[in-house]
C-alpha cells in the first residue's frame, strides 16, 4: 500500500496543474469540449495559473481500511495546512473547496459459492458528500473554523461500508447524480480546477447494475471504468486541462504497516 503521506506530493502536483487550456485539451483551448476524450484536439491554448480549486476525496469505507483511514486522518491536517497556505505564482491565496465521499453504492447481489447462493445487501453513500464533524456544510472552504480537525474527522469514514468498492463510479455519482437530486448541488464552480482523489486498498469494481450474481472470485459485471470517467469529467468541465485526478492504491499486490492492498490495475 502506498503511504498516505503521499498526500503532500499529490496535492503539490495537483496544485501546480493549470486551470486553463494546455496541451491536454480536447477542444483546441476554447473550453467548449464535447467530453469525448478522443485526444484529437490540437491543444493550442495558453495555460492559465489556478487560483480556484474544487477537490473531491473518494475514500474506501470497506472492512479492510482501518489502518489506511487512521493514517489518512493523521495526514489530513498536514494537507489542510498546505492547501490553506498555498498561493499562486502571482501571490493569490487559493480559493478552495474540499468535499469527501466514499466508494460504496447501495446494491443487492447474489454470491455463488460452493454450490450455494448467498444473497447480499449493502448500503452505501452513493456519492453523497459527507457533513458533520462540527459542520453541516457538505464541503469546506477557506476561513472555515477547525478546518484541519474537521477534515481529519470526516476522513474517519468507518469500515462498515460496502465490500464492492466503486471509486470510479462514485466519483461520477458525487458530481452528477447527487448534484441532480440537490444533495451536492453548488459544489462545482465553472472557473475552478476540479480535482478528484481516490483512496482504496482494492481495485475498482464499478458497475451500474443491480441484483447481479457474483462468483467466488468477487468479480462484478464491470460497466463503468476509466474511459467512462474521463469522458464524464471532460464533459463536466468542458476542457481536459480543467480537471485532474489522482489515486492512492496498491502498486501491485502489497502489504505494509498501513495494511494490505490489491493491485489497482484499473486505476493504472
Amino acid at each position: 500500500m502506498m503511504k498516505l503521506s503521499v498526500l503532500a506530493l499529490l496535492s503539490a502536483s495537483v496544485l501546480s496543474t493549470a486551470c486553463g487550456p494546455t496541451g491536454r485539451d480536447e477542444d483546441n483551448g476554447g473550453g467548449s469540449g464535447s467530453g469525448s476524450g478522443s485526444g484529437s484536439g490540437s491543444g493550442s491554448g495558453t495555460a492559465q495559473s489556478c487560483d480556484k480549486m474544487d477537490i473531491v476525496f473518494v475514500v474506501d469505507d470497506s472492512g479492510s481500511m482501518a489502518e489506511e483511514q487512521s493514517n489518512l486522518a493523521t495526514n489530513f491536517p498536514m494537507f489542510a495546512q498546505q492547501i490553506a497556505a498555498y498561493t499562486t505564482p502571482d501571490g493569490i491565496p487559493l480559493d478552495f473547496r474540499i468535499a469527501l465521499t466514499t466508494t460504496g453504492r447501495t446494491i443487492d447481489y447474489t454470491v455463488e459459492f460452493g454450490g450455494y447462493s448467498i444473497p447480499e445487501h449493502e448500503d452505501g453513500n452513493n456519492g453523497t458528500f459527507l457533513n458533520g464533524c462540527g459542520s453541516d456544510m457538505r464541503w469546506l472552504e477557506p476561513g472555515d473554523t477547525n478546518l484541519e480537525s474537521t477534515l481529519a474527522c470526516r476522513a474517519n469514514v468507518g469500515t462498515g461500508g460496502p465490500g464492492v468498492e466503486m471509486p470510479l463510479l462514485m466519483s461520477k455519482y458525487s458530481l452528477s447524480e447527487r448534484v441532480a437530486d440537490g444533495t451536492n448541488v453548488g459544489f462545482v464552480r465553472p472557473d475552478a480546477l476540479l480535482a478528484v482523489v481516490m483512496l482504496t486498498d482494492e481495485d475498482d469494481s464499478s458497475t451500474t447494475q443491480n441484483n447481479f450474481t457474483m462468483d467466488e472470485t468477487g468479480t462484478t459485471p464491470l460497466d463503468f471504468g476509466p474511459t467512462e470517467l474521463v469522458g464524464f469529467l471532460d464533459g463536466l468541465k468542458g476542457n481536459r486541462s480543467r480537471w485532474a485526478a489522482g489515486v492512492i492504491a496498491g502498486d501491485g499486490d502489497c502489504s505494509s504497516d498501513f495494511g494490505q492492498a490489491a493491485n489497482g490495475a484499473r486505476f493504472k
